[in-house]
């Protein structure tokens, strides 16, 4: 049983829980006894400086590295024991992706696709079918047999962004999505991302060092803060109001 959060009169089940969540790289404390807690349909907007510590926690919450101390869980199940990954898309730093991998758009957006487990597996008929959903929904369809070392800053991100939503994730962690890219693009994914939340049941946890676009939507002043990071959340807890629950058809329906 998931465990769920009292707020305004509604319940909400919660998402992420870090409690006393710390960690140190070569006897070096990059974070330190971080308790959060993340509710359905939140927006979390993550700022801090350079060291600290942003993107290992989102590598911890992701289940690429355990805290060294304190515990994560996610959908109310520890995430040392968590199975269902495909209910968290994630979109790591673009800096991350060699642009020699030679793979097209359409291959990068399948692998979103593919369990933990099992690295490569027969594409169904269904499965092209949501690719084909996600490029469109992106607007990236013209830039599917592209390699994707070619594309932009602005269309790789829109390519990482379709592989994440590929399997309808209820959570979304983006790392960075707007670094490298110019001002009109970065404008562009961050009204697509906000329309995501707003109208629909997915939650967001996203780094960025854009301030000011953080708090644009999610308020002046972070409402947790802990060591060097700030925590600025916008709740949305209303019930989602697009017409569609599949979230690929009714972002590209709604443009």
């Amino acid at each position: 049983m998931e465990p769920l959060v009292q707020q305004s009169g509604f319940c909400h089940r919660e998402i992420i829980k870090l409690d006393g969540v710390s960690f140190s790289y070569d006897s070096k404390r990059i974070l330190n006894d971080i308790s959060f807690t993340v509710q359905e349909r939140d927006f979390i907007g993550l700022i801090g400086p350079n060291g600290a510590g942003k993107t290992t926690l989102l590598r911890m919450i992701v289940g690429l590295i355990r805290p060294q101390q304190g515990s994560i869980s996610l959908f109310g199940v520890p995430a040392d024991r968590f199975k269902d990954w495909n209910q968290i898309g994630y979109v790591p730093q673009r800096n991350n992706f060699n642009p020699l991998f030679p793979a097209t758009v359409r291959e990068v957006v399948l692998s979103g696709l593919y369990g933990r487990k099992k690295l490569f597996r027969r594409i169904t008929r269904e499965d092209a079918s949501r690719c084909e959903d996600a490029l469109e929904t992106l607007h990236i369809e013209d830039l599917a047999d592209k390699r994707i070392g070619a594309l932009s800053g602005g269309q790789q991100q829109r390519v990482f962004l379709a592989r994440a939503l590929i399997n309808n994730p209820q959570l979304l962690i983006l790392d960075e999505p707007l670094s490298g890219i110019d001002s009109e693009t970065q404008q562009s994914f961050f009204q697509l991302i906000r329309h995501m939340h707003q109208r629909h049941n997915i939650t967001f946890l996203m780094v960025s060092h854009d301030i000011e676009m953080v708090r644009s939507y999610l308020g002046q002043e972070p409402k947790e803060k802990s060591g060097k990071l700030s925590f600025y959340v916008r709740h949305s807890h209303d019930l989602e109001d697009c017409a569609e629950t599949d979230l690929l058809h009714s972002l590209r329906k709604e443009g």
